[in-house]
């Protein structure tokens, strides 16, 4: 008897049974790639409209801020012609009458005379010192505009105080000026004289002037002017 057992088949591994949803995936496999494809696509679409919403937007603000400078550039223009139509005469007027310009010594000397004659005033001096900026107590927009001011130191005789208020009141008719200050003082005349003065009066006048700021050289050129009328 033969004790070597008789060579035959290896017994069969036990098979793993796989999940039946992993078993059948082979049947949905195309319907997942296809949905996986239709998410990436959606998605991609998305990000794309709203980074073109955000880019509209930015694009919107940006022509609405280009409206509104716009419209007040306008609105500023149609003011500029509105005040240019309303204050055009005033300005033609008041630069005529020499508030707006270069200071006008010889108009101002020749009102001084004209007035002189007018109320038959004795001969007077005069003192013109250079054209200074005028310092206001409160600050005043004038643009480009500077307001300055030609100081005059004047010397009269009067026969009575009112020759020196008429004198005043005159110059003031046809031009800007201020009256900074007077000292009136009694003169030693000889009672009876016929026609002499008997009052002398010292008065400092300020002649405005409205122009465009020069330059601080242009400004300090001018010399003090001296002289008799």
């Amino acid at each position: 008897m033969n004790a070597n057992p008789v060579p035959g088949k290896k017994p069969a591994a036990a098979k793993v049974a796989l999940p039946y949803w992993l078993a059948e995936f082979a049947l949905i496999r195309t319907a997942v790639l296809a949905l996986v494809a239709a998410l990436t696509i959606s998605l991609t679409g998305v990000l794309l409209s709203e980074w073109k919403k955000q880019e509209a937007s930015e694009h919107l603000e940006q022509s609405q801020r280009t409206r509104d400078a716009a419209y007040s550039r306008y609105a500023q223009v149609d003011t500029e012609k509105r005040d240019i139509r309303n204050f055009q005469q005033r300005y033609v007027d008041l630069r005529r009458r020499g508030l707006i310009g270069d200071e006008r010594r010889l108009e101002w000397l020749d009102a001084i005379r004209q007035t002189q004659e007018q109320l038959k005033l004795a001969p007077l001096s005069y003192e013109i010192e250079p054209q200074q900026p005028v310092q206001l107590d409160a600050p005043l927009d004038l643009g480009e505009f500077q307001l300055r001011g030609s100081r005059m130191h004047l010397h009269m005789e009067l026969l009575h105080e009112l020759d020196l208020f008429n004198f005043l009141q005159n110059l003031r008719d046809n031009n800007f000026l201020a009256v900074q200050d007077c000292a009136i003082k009694r003169l030693g005349v000889v009672a009876g004289a016929p026609g002499a003065a008997t009052l002398g009066a010292d008065c400092t006048l300020n002649w405005i002037t409205l122009n465009t700021a020069p330059k601080a050289p242009a400004l300090a050129a001018a010399a003090p002017a001296k002289g008799k009328l």
